[in-house]
């Protein structure tokens, strides 16, 4: 059954394309690779240690065409590109990355992650808004072929779902542990525009170490918890002060600025093709 893709209107189109999604990256691959079967995955077939920011811009533009181009198309690719992926881990434990339980965690974090985004660095989501999210999340579930099973319905179930994945199922997985240490050597990546390079890296804290706070720092405290991680009220408010910071700044960017190519291209056409549209009518 072909399901309708992503276009102008719908949240996705309004925030999965922003820069600002660099800000919950590492946290989105620390909740990952703590279910077993993604951190042996990723521990044995991905870069993301020689190459974090490689790993990091072929994800993001993954994720860019899901929303702004042919999502079905980049859904099959993927699937292809998992499909042997498959071993034991270190416990004795089968795993394969089209596991479905797997994918579909891999897949309802990045809705965790939008919502905590902008709690921190936006303005947080009303019910409604997370909701409509949260439908719009299924949707794109939906197009990368994700078990529809595994999905909970709404939203109040996706919490419940989320809460015991985090209880009894997630663990600290070397694989978490490991992600955590490499962001904190990560330089900037390569590319980020110059107002977003300034908040990178502010006076006293480099980049990497930036990069490690901002993700602990939001991750849910559970999560933290789990992987033994400490954070203090000083931490929380650093966070909250850059968080307010960085939610100030984006509005006021240029679209080609606050959006990554392939977002910035795509709307930029859906504009054009509205004019058009608007243009003919009227002719």
């Amino acid at each position: 059954m072909d399901v309708e893709p992503f276009g102008p209107g719908s949240m996705h189109w309004d925030t999965a394309g922003e820069y600002r999604n660099l800000l919950v990256a590492g946290s989105a691959l620390v909740l990952q690779t703590m279910h077993p079967a993604v951190g042996a995955a990723v521990a044995e077939h991905s870069a993301y240690k020689d190459d974090p920011w490689g790993r990091l811009n072929r994800t993001l533009a993954s994720v860019q065409k899901w929303v702004y181009a042919d999502g079905a198309a980049e859904g099959e690719r993927l699937r292809r590109v998992h499909q042997p992926i498959s071993g034991v881990d270190e416990h004795g434990r089968a795993y394969h990355a089209l596991n479905g339980e797997a994918w579909a965690w891999v897949h309802l974090t990045l809705f965790e992650r939008f919502v905590a985004l902008n709690r921190y660095f936006g303005t947080p989501l009303t019910v409604e808004q997370a909701r409509r999210l949260y439908a719009e999340s299924r949707q794109l579930g939906a197009i990368l072929k994700v078990p529809e099973r595994e999905m909970p319905d709404d939203l109040e179930g996706f919490r419940r779902y989320f809460d015991d994945m985090v209880a009894n199922r997630l663990e600290a997985h070397p694989t978490a542990l490991e992600v955590l240490s490499v962001l904190r050597g990560t330089p900037a990546p390569p590319g980020l525009p110059r107002p977003l390079r300034r908040l990178w890296t502010p006076v006293g804290v480099g980049s990497g170490e930036f990069n490690h706070f901002v993700t602990v720092g939001t991750l849910p405290p559970a999560v933290r918890a789990k992987l033994g991680l400490r954070w203090t009220a000083r931490e929380e408010r650093r966070l909250r002060h850059l968080g307010h910071a960085v939610a100030v700044l984006t509005p006021r960017l240029p679209e080609r600025l606050r959006y990554m190519p392939v977002a910035y291209h795509a709307r930029k056409a859906a504009r054009t093709s509205r004019r058009l549209e608007r243009q003919l009518r009227s002719a």
